[in-house]
């Protein structure tokens, strides 16, 4: 089922389906769909442009050829860009196999034409339909998909918090650790620790997966390579490739170019 920007209030688990699917597209602007959780668990598969979810404590980009999975009963909000097309897949929390937590997961060329597919046929199929038969494969393959994770954790520790709001609305800064430790009144050691305390990570580490969540967003829209680069503060873009290249194991645009004919 296809909505414009004026869909209506879509309540999955009014359904007692395995699985319900609708498709968004025709937006005239950025789409903001506030915090919300519901039984059925939610995959979010955009089949071109951009979704970004706030899922619990991290913000997750979902490239080309991904979807992101979120749990039932998981708070989250989807912030969808202007030219996506998207499918939204909702799965009772009782099918067998899919992950207890948030992640990314890759889509296969098949699984990504059967939830198409689904989202063209009546939300009200019968257990003895062609639609039931089709969506019992469906979940045979979902729920073989490899997880990936292409997030940027949000810490609770109220000065980290601050920290990632800071990056998220500013990701070219290119402070220092010292430098953001000496803003929030504390030692540069302390941050560190506070960093690998709260996310078992670096701080490099920390806002290098914000950069590509970042550029993976801008990337899968058709943005140029140096312009990506040049929003998220490289000194060259040969120095954004290598991190980019060292991160993912290719080089930007054969990353996309990849995911887009996989």
């Amino acid at each position: 089922m296809k909505y414009s920007i004026h869909f209506p209030e879509f309540d999955s688990d009014l359904y007692p389906q395995k699985v319900v699917a609708l498709r968004l597209s025709g937006l005239e602007k950025d789409e903001e769909i506030p915090v919300h959780q519901h039984r059925k668990g939610q995959l979010v598969l955009p089949l071109s442009g951009f979704v970004r979810c706030k899922i619990a404590d991290a913000i997750w980009m979902v490239p080309a050829n991904c979807a992101v999975w979120i749990p039932s009963q998981v708070p989250h909000s989807n912030s969808v860009s202007p030219d996506a097309d998207t499918c939204m897949l909702f799965v009772d929390p009782d099918v067998i196999g899919m992950p207890s937590k948030a992640c990314t997961l890759s889509i296969s060329p098949l699984l990504r034409e059967l939830i198409v597919r689904l989202t063209e046929s009546d939300l009200s199929y019968t257990p003895e339909s062609k639609t039931a038969r089709l969506a019992d494969v469906l979940i045979d393959e979902l729920t073989s998909m490899p997880s990936e994770h292409f997030d940027f954790p949000i810490p609770t520790e109220s000065r980290l918090h601050s920290i990632a709001l800071e990056l998220i609305n500013n990701p070219s800064d290119r402070s220092t650790v010292g430098e953001w430790a000496s803003k929030y009144a504390m030692s540069e050691r302390t941050l560190a620790r506070l960093v690998k305390q709260e996310l078992g990570l670096t701080f490099g580490n920390w806002r290098g997966q914000l950069h590509i969540v970042i550029a993976l967003q801008k990337l899968s829209s058709g943005e140029p390579v140096q312009r990506v680069s040049e929003d998220l503060g490289y000194e060259s873009v040969s120095a954004f490739i290598t991190f980019f290249k060292k991160t993912l194991g290719r080089p930007p645009k054969q990353y996309i170019k990849k995911r887009i004919n996989d």
